[in-house]
């Protein structure tokens, strides 16, 4: 098992989504309706593992095979539908990497990943608290990646909730 590495936050996270997604603006063109930076890299301050996530959302479903075979052939690795009508792709790069998810329109998962990134810009003491939890279960799992994901299911359920309240 490999260990869970959650590191500090990295000022250059920010440059890193941009320049990814440029890439993958240019390869979905005319197909794209948004890309955005979600998890905990796009919170400013907040550790996270070394790896940019990212949403590509599709103008409509019916690009989504296109667009898959698009990345597919990109040199990023392809991981298969995630179950919530997300297809997962990765590039590893110098000790950071990449993983890009694409969806179609008002894809809940999607909703709920920025819902999540807004509450926690937002509110600074619960992103503290997040990183504590995320640091705190990293150190837990021993390398068991259902471990870590299931310990901050709850933590980021909570958090999706408060901040639909507010939408």
């Amino acid at each position: 098992m490999r260990t869970i590495k959650v590191v500090d936050y990295d000022p250059s996270w920010p440059r890193l989504f941009a320049e990814i997604s440029t890439e993958i603006s240019i390869l979905l063109s005319g197909r794209l309706l948004s890309i955005e930076h979600i998890g905990s890299t796009s919170v400013p301050g907040l550790p996270a593992k070394p790896k940019i996530d990212l949403d590509a959302m599709m103008i409509s479903d019916a690009f989504l095979p296109a667009a898959i075979e698009i990345v597919r052939a990109a040199d990023f690795v392809f991981h298969g539908n995630t179950g919530e009508q997300r297809w997962a792709f990765t590039r590893d790069h110098d000790g950071y990497g990449f993983k890009l998810y694409l969806c179609g329109p008002n894809n809940y998962a999607h909703r709920d990943r920025i819902l999540f990134r807004d509450y926690l810009r937002g509110h600074p003491e619960r992103a503290k608290a997040y990183a504590d939890l995320k640091r705190r279960l990293a150190a837990e799992a021993g390398g068991d990646w259902d471990f870590y994901t299931v310990g901050k299911t709850e933590f980021v359920s909570e958090a999706v909730r408060l901040a639909a309240l507010r939408t």
